[in-house]
């Protein structure tokens, strides 16, 4: 297997960020340190890395300032959120689940869902799509 790396963005112009290999190793507080320190951080109510992608799986890395809301949406792919730190409100039609550090939630497909940052908050979104 080749590895893969991320190219280089305005955003992030260092590129080279190690995406998909054999094994990715993840440093996610250094990560969350970097997502925090760029000016999309400072600009927007959130920041957001991918920190590993490779067919069938997506792994994304998101902080969201006290009040940010993810509008409603879904995705083809299963779902899980772990909360690495905060707290967010995790609504999908007709429940809403309040998620604390440490806490994960898991979805199918296609569930409409949104996400609420009742506090500064970081979690990890992986999205699975075996289906391809």
């Amino acid at each position: 297997m080749e590895a893969k790396h991320n190219e280089s963005t305005e955003l992030r112009p260092e590129g080279g960020r190690l995406m998909d290999a054999p094994a990715v190793p993840v440093n996610v507080p250094e990560f969350i340190r970097q997502i925090k320190s760029e000016p999309a951080w400072k600009k927007s109510d959130r920041n957001a890395m991918t920190i590993y992608k490779t067919d069938g799986m997506r792994i994304v890395l998101i902080a969201l300032h006290e009040d940010a809301v993810m509008e409603k949406h879904n995705t083809n792919g299963i779902v899980s959120v772990q909360v690495l730190d905060g707290e967010i409100i995790f609504n999908t039609e007709g429940q809403s689940i309040v998620l604390r550090k440490g806490e994960i939630i898991a979805l199918h497909r296609n569930v409409p869902h949104s996400v609420a940052a009742t506090k500064e908050s970081v979690f990890l979104l992986t999205v699975a799509d075996f289906l391809g």
